[in-house]
Order: structure tokens, then C-alpha cells, then sequence
């Protein structure tokens, strides 16, 4: 970790979002516990209204008979009477058994849109509390890869803007961009040996290969790159960048400190 901001604002948001993630859970849970208890009252009512069709059923078929009976003259006024009310009693109970299983239907339904609802709430919770998560990371700038810390321009207390320069990382994976000339290029191919000297360490000779050779000009490429197609055309030689690779790079455990910026001469043996 290079720098960490105070992360006190992030951290409440990130309790605040944990709160409602928590609220969130609680409501799809009793959401689903009414399902749960709306499913069985419905599984009730249903047995209950079959109950009660059958009920009626058998009622309806004993006043139909009572009746027949009654109209030849074996059957009593008191058996018909029995029988008419019986049949209204038990006709009664069924349209409310009826009635019931629609209002059980219903509160399962209602159940299951709550269910939907504390569920997509529960999803918008995640999400805010993973946002809160991912503020609350950018409280800490931590190094890409391992190298060296130079030109810091921070320190305890300072207050940092969005795109500040902090500090420049030097990586450990050293390499030299030669900018040949493009009339040396004729022989030049990735992977041929390469002895390459520092003139901050005269004597030392480190070795190298060729590892690409750029698709183009180093002029090419710049700011505001040249346009020799009309006018008065004056031929230059080019240079090309080619990068040289260490076959052994010094560590930071060396004597040889290697950065970028410094003067390197190459000598790229193609024969």
C-alpha cells in the first residue's frame, strides 16, 4: 500500500449499507414466511371446500330424493323440511368454503409479490453495499506491481485532488528502447545478442537480447508528428525504437542501480 485516504466517510456509507442489505434479508424473510403461511391456509380452505362440495353434494341428492318421496306420500313433511334445510345449510357452507379458497389464493399471491419485491430490494441492497465496498477499497492506493517509489509529492495531512500526481513507480522489469537509425535496420531480428553499457557504470557490460522492433518511426508516433508529402522535401533518416531486454537484470540487491532516463549505448551483434 502506497497511500491511504481517511476512510471515515467511506466507512459509514459502507455501515449504512450494510444496515439496509440487513433490513433488506429481514423483509424478504417474513415476505416468505407469509408465503409459507398463506400456502398452507390455501392447502386448508381447499380440503375444507372439497369437504364441504361433497357435503352439499350428498345434501342436494337427499332433498332431491326426500322430495320424490314426499311427493308419492311415504315421505314426511318434518323428513322434507330436514332434508330442504340441510341442503341450504350445506350449499351455504360450501360458497363460503369457496369464498375462503379465493381469499387464501389471494393472500398467496399478495405473498408472492412481496417476495419479488423485498427480493429486488435485497438485489438493490448488494448492489449499494458493494458500491460502498468498492468506495471504501479506493480509500487505499496500493502499487500495481513491485518496484520503487520516487518523486512523492504527499505526505500525512496532505489533501489530494482527483488526478493528482502522487508519485512515480519504477517496476523492476528494466528494458532499453535503442532508437536505431532506420538504415541500421537491415540486419536487426528479434532475439540476436545484445552487449549493453551504462555511462553511469563505465567497464560494466550487461547482457542482452533484441526482443521487438516498433511497427514504425518514433517520429511517427510523437505529439505532432512530421509531414514531408508537400513543399520543399528534405530526407532525413528516421530512428526506430527496438527493444532490448536484460538476459540477467540487475536487482536491487546490486551495486547497479538502473532507472529510466539514464544513457545506454548498445551493441546488437547480428553476425
Amino acid at each position: 500500500m502506497l497511500v491511504e485516504i481517511d476512510p471515515a466517510d467511506y466507512q459509514v456509507k459502507r455501515d449504512q449499507a450494510l444496515a439496509a442489505q440487513a433490513e433488506a434479508e429481514s423483509r424478504l424473510q417474513e415476505a416468505q414466511a407469509r408465503q409459507t403461511v398463506a400456502a398452507t391456509s390455501l392447502q386448508q380452505t381447499q380440503a375444507e371446500a372439497a369437504a364441504a362440495e361433497a357435503n352439499a353434494t350428498n345434501a342436494a341428492t337427499d332433498f332431491t330424493r326426500i322430495q320424490r318421496l314426499r311427493a308419492q306420500g311415504v315421505a314426511s313433511q318434518q323428513e322434507f323440511d330436514n332434508a330442504k334445510t340441510t341442503a341450504k345449510d350445506t350449499a351455504a357452507r360450501l360458497a363460503a368454503a369457496r369464498q375462503q379458497v379465493a381469499t387464501s389464493e389471494a393472500q398467496v399471491g399478495l405473498a408472492a409479490k412481496q417476495i419479488q419485491t423485498a427480493a429486488a430490494a435485497l438485489q438493490s441492497a448488494d448492489a449499494a453495499l458493494e458500491q460502498a465496498n468498492l468506495q471504501l477499497s479506493y480509500t487505499q492506493v496500493r502499487a500495481a506491481e513491485v518496484g520503487r517509489v520516487t518523486r512523492k509529492s504527499v505526505a500525512v495531512g496532505d489533501y489530494v485532488q482527483i488526478g493528482q500526481d502522487l508519485m512515480a513507480l519504477v517496476p523492476r522489469d528494466l528494458w532499453v528502447i535503442a532508437n536505431f537509425k532506420e538504415t541500421q535496420l537491415a540486419d536487426i531480428r528479434p532475439g540476436q545478442p545484445v552487449d549493453i553499457t551504462v555511462d553511469a557504470y563505465p567497464g560494466k557490460t550487461f547482457a542482452g537480447h533484441v526482443d521487438s522492433i516498433q511497427a514504425g518511426s518514433g517520429a511517427r508516433f510523437s505529439l505532432l508528428p512530421p509531414e514531408n508529402a508537400t513543399g520543399n522535401y528534405v530526407k532525413v533518416v528516421q530512428r526506430v525504437p527496438v527493444k532490448i531486454v536484460f538476459d540477467d537484470p540487475p536487482g536491487e540487491d546490486t551495486a547497479y542501480l538502473l532507472g529510466p532516463g539514464m544513457s545506454v549505448v548498445p551493441w546488437v551483434k547480428v553476425r
